[in-house]
C-alpha cells in the first residue's frame, strides 16, 4: 500500500495562496470516526502517489509522527485555469464500512466490427461508481470489446464482469460502449470534437478578461500614482513660493 506523508495545517481561508506558491497543496482528512483535519501535503509528493493510486486503491495517510490513516482520496478541487490541485479530500475509512468509489474502465481486446465491417467504437462510460467493502476494493474492471460483432452491437454494464462482492451502482442496462457505422461516428467524433474546441475558447476567454482586468489594475494604480506624485509637486511647489515671499 502507498505511503503518503503530510503535515497540520494552521494556515486558512485566502493565505492558503502562499502555501500554492510555495509548492504545498492545503488538504483536509475526515471520516465517520475521525473528527476533521486540517493538513498539507508537498505537490510532487502528492501526484506520485494519486498517478498510482487514483481515486480507488487505499493508501496509508502519515500526519507527523501520528498512526498512519487508511484513507481515499475523495475529492479534488483544480484551478480553473490552469486544471492544478488546489485543495484535496481524504476519507478515512472504517473496517467493515461499504465505500462508494469511481474506478475506470479498461478496454481490452480487439473487437471483430473494426476490423471485418470498418465500424468505430462509441465509449459511453469510462469508469462506473461502484460499492464493496475496503478489503474488496479494485483499481479497474476490463472491458472485453472481443464480443463486438456487428454495427449496434452494445456491451451493457451487465455484462461487465466483475467479483460478486462487488455492486455496481449505475443502472445495468446502461451501454457502456457500442459499435456504429463510420459516418455516424464520424459525426460525434466532430461533436465531441467541436465541443472540446468550444470549451478551450472559453477558458481562453477566461485567461483573457483576467489579463485585461490586471492590465487594467496596473493602468488605474499607475495613474493615480501619477495623480498622487502631480498633487505632491505643486504641493513642494507651493511651500517654496510661501517661504520665498516671506
Amino acid at each position: 500500500m502507498l505511503t503518503l506523508k503530510t503535515e497540520p495545517r494552521k494556515i486558512t481561508g485566502r493565505k492558503t495562496d502562499q502555501l500554492r506558491k510555495s509548492g504545498i497543496i492545503p488538504a483536509v482528512v475526515y471520516g465517520r470516526d475521525l473528527k476533521s483535519k486540517m493538513i498539507q501535503v508537498k505537490v510532487q509528493a502528492f501526484e506520485e502517489v494519486y498517478q498510482e493510486a487514483g481515486t480507488s486503491s487505499l493508501i496509508n495517510l502519515e500526519i507527523d509522527q501520528e498512526k498512519p490513516l487508511k484513507v481515499l482520496i475523495y475529492a479534488l478541487q483544480y484551478h480553473y485555469l490552469t486544471d492544478q490541485v488546489q485543495h484535496i479530500d481524504f476519507y478515512k475509512i472504517k473496517a467493515g464500512e461499504k465505500i462508494t468509489v469511481p474506478v475506470t474502465l479498461n478496454f481490452v481486446g480487439e473487437a471483430p466490427v473494426v476490423k471485418e465491417l470498418g465500424g468505430h467504437l462509441i465509449t459511453n462510460l469510462d469508469r462506473v461508481e461502484i460499492e464493496c467493502l475496503p478489503e474488496d476494493l479494485i483499481n479497474e474492471i476490463e472491458v472485453d470489446v472481443s464480443s463486438l460483432k456487428k454495427l449496434d452491437d452494445t456491451i451493457r454494464i451487465k455484462d461487465l464482469k466483475f467479483s460478486d462482492q462487488i455492486k455496481i451502482l449505475q443502472d445495468s442496462e446502461a451501454p457502456v460502449i457500442h459499435a456504429e457505422e463510420p459516418r455516424r461516428a464520424e459525426e460525434e467524433e466532430e461533436q465531441q470534437k467541436q465541443k472540446k474546441e468550444n470549451q478551450k475558447k472559453w477558458k481562453e476567454w477566461v485567461k483573457q478578461k483576467k489579463k485585461q482586468k490586471k492590465e487594467n489594475q496596473k493602468k488605474r494604480k499607475k495613474k493615480k500614482e501619477k495623480e498622487k506624485q502631480k498633487k505632491e509637486n505643486q504641493l513642494r511647489k507651493f511651500y517654496v513660493c510661501f517661504f520665498k515671499t516671506n
